[in-house]
């Protein structure tokens, strides 16, 4: 199945499949494409992948790349927003456009300093009480992916 997306969710060096499993399910209920910037932390043919994202995976567009520069090669002239903690801006306060790329780091180390460093302005935050370290990677992919579609006024088909 192939579809135009309405938004990029790249998962940088993801190490858990569970959680690239939901990302996919999250990916497909929304009409979003996943990136997968190698090397990740287990085969694309897991199981525990498939599981987390159920019988939708094959309904999934998606795409694994070998490194970040083949990934922005494939994505460019799009916008790019980068998740991490430590961020000065909400992801919140942005105006979202379709085909918009968001890209979020691997579960035990996030983004890698130099890309953060790299797009200051375009880094952005959700969020949290410094009682907790920080949000679960596919929690993270949908709070901002679907703050996108609210902004979208995108009608789901049912």
């Amino acid at each position: 199945m192939h579809y135009e997306p309405v938004l990029h969710i790249v998962l940088h060096q993801p190490e858990i499949p569970h959680n690239t499993g939901s990302v996919g399910r999250t990916c497909v209920a929304i009409g979003a494409k996943l990136w997968l910037v190698r090397p990740l932390g287990f085969r694309v043919d897991d199981y525990y992948l498939r599981r987390a994202g159920l019988d939708y995976w094959e309904r999934l567009e998606w795409e694994v790349v070998d490194d970040w520069g083949q990934l922005t090669e494939r994505l460019a002239g799009r916008r790019f927003y980068y998740f991490t903690k430590t961020a000065k801006h909400r992801y919140s306060d942005i105006a979202y456009q379709r085909e918009d790329v968001l890209v979020f780091g691997c579960e035990t180390k996030g983004l890698p300093r130099e890309l953060l460093d790299a797009n200051p302005e375009t880094a952005l935050k959700i969020p949290i009480r410094s009682a907790v370290r920080s949000l679960n990677l596919s929690n993270s992919a949908a709070i901002v992916a679907y703050e996108a579609v609210r902004q979208f006024d995108l009608t789901l088909d049912g």
